[in-house]
């Protein structure tokens, strides 16, 4: 399997890119929120669900921006499009639809098995 790491740089780096923005926008709104003196019972309410949704909206983005890091690192360092359980190459429809996959599509199925068994 050939897989065009220019053509996922891109891609990975474009996300990176609208990530970073999209966070850089939601720290100031929930710093707003929070900055924000609030009299009313109802508007502290409201306003508290959506500094807790965007905080979680945070994370979510977070989150990927940082597995994003970890596969642009993985390019720069030729194991790119390697799953990190099997050591097997990661299937390119599968990169297609998540270019920061970390997992073959086998691999993450049994993760996700495992992980409803431990809850």
């Amino acid at each position: 399997m050939s897989i065009n790491l220019k053509h996922y740089k891109e891609i990975l780096l474009m996300r990176k890119a609208e990530l970073e923005k999209i966070l850089y926008n939601l720290s100031n709104e929930i710093n707003d929120i929070n900055r924000c003196e609030i009299k009313d019972e109802g508007d502290f309410a409201a306003a508290s669900m959506d500094s807790g949704r965007d905080y979680q909206i945070f994370l979510a983005q977070k989150k990927e921006l940082e597995e994003i890091n970890e596969a642009l690192k993985k390019i720069d360092e030729g194991t790119y499009g390697i799953c990190e359980m099997c050591d097997e190459p990661i299937q390119e429809e599968r990169l297609k639809i998540k270019p920061y996959a970390k997992y073959c599509i086998i691999c993450r199925e049994y993760i996700e098995k495992e992980g409803k068994k431990h809850k």
